[in-house]
């Protein structure tokens, strides 16, 4: 599936369903985009011939540039805000769901959504050019609907120290300290090369263990289907201040 709002393909083979996401931005994500990533993983999860979920970005640069700017700037109430960051919440909410164990490959920087979303996956692989940053602050917002997924991975300290500090970028191995990223590889040969051979080592594992390890493994996370959508309101609301179209229209020049 492919349009101007960015694609989406999903390959299976062996048990295993590689999804790759794409958008010219940066790999960010438009509203139609996360709606149909959403929309794929709640299909996989029901889907008797896959086992596990690799995800993935495509091209050599960023792994996830978060939030559309173009569409963030197009946000006139508060309903189309809520609205707009309730994709990411339902997003975060079908990967914490699925049945499916899910793998992230993480090739490149992630920002703001991209940390959220490599948070939501269960474990992750990145290479060292992989460095994440939450620049959400500096925009007149805050990383409020992926905190909670951040939070589980990298404990509430160095979720603070990434939201206060936006300008700064973490290293990929500084995210493997914290549990974020699982683990980390020179380059994107050695990392494509562990994503398989991990994922055809799991794929042989029985089924229903690894759907029963899912539920234990985000045991305790059922009132997310609310908070999410609240933390989406709460942004909905500061997307719409003078402060945040004037920053963004500034992001989006020095881009």
């Amino acid at each position: 599936m492919q349009d101007t709002k960015g694609s989406l393909c999903t390959v299976i083979e062996n048990k295993i369903a590689t999804v790759e996401f794409g958008h010219p931005a940066s790999n960010s994500f438009p509203s139609s985009l996360l709606d149909t990533l959403t929309a794929e993983i709640n299909s996989l999860s029901s889907n008797d011939e896959v086992v596990l979920i690799v995800l993935k970005s495509s091209g050599t640069g960023a792994f996830c540039a978060g939030a559309s700017f173009d569409e963030l700037l197009a946000v006139s109430n508060a309903e189309e805000g809520l609205i707009f960051f309730s994709g990411f919440a339902h997003l975060i909410n079908a990967m914490r769901t699925c049945s499916k164990l899910i793998i992230g490959r993480i090739h490149g920087k992630a920002v703001g959504g991209g940390v959220g979303i490599a948070a939501a996956c269960d474990y992750v692989f990145a290479t060292e050019n992989a460095a994440i940053k939450l620049s959400e602050l500096a925009i007149g917002i805050g990383p409020f609907v992926i905190e909670p997924a951040v939070s589980r991975k990298i404990g509430k300290t160095a979720l603070t120290e990434m939201t206060l500090n936006a300008q700064e970028w973490k290293s990929a191995t500084w995210a493997q300290q914290k549990g974020l990223y699982a683990e980390v590889f020179e380059n994107v040969s050695l990392l494509d090369d562990a994503v398989a051979n991990f994922s055809a080592k799991l794929a042989s594992y029985n089924p229903q263990a690894l759907q029963q390890m899912k539920q234990v493994i985000w045991d305790g996370t059922a009132h997310w289907e609310k908070l999410l959508l609240e933390r989406a309101a709460i942004s909905g609301q500061l997307v719409l201040s003078n402060f945040t179209k004037n920053a963004l229209e500034q992001f989006k020049k020095g881009e």
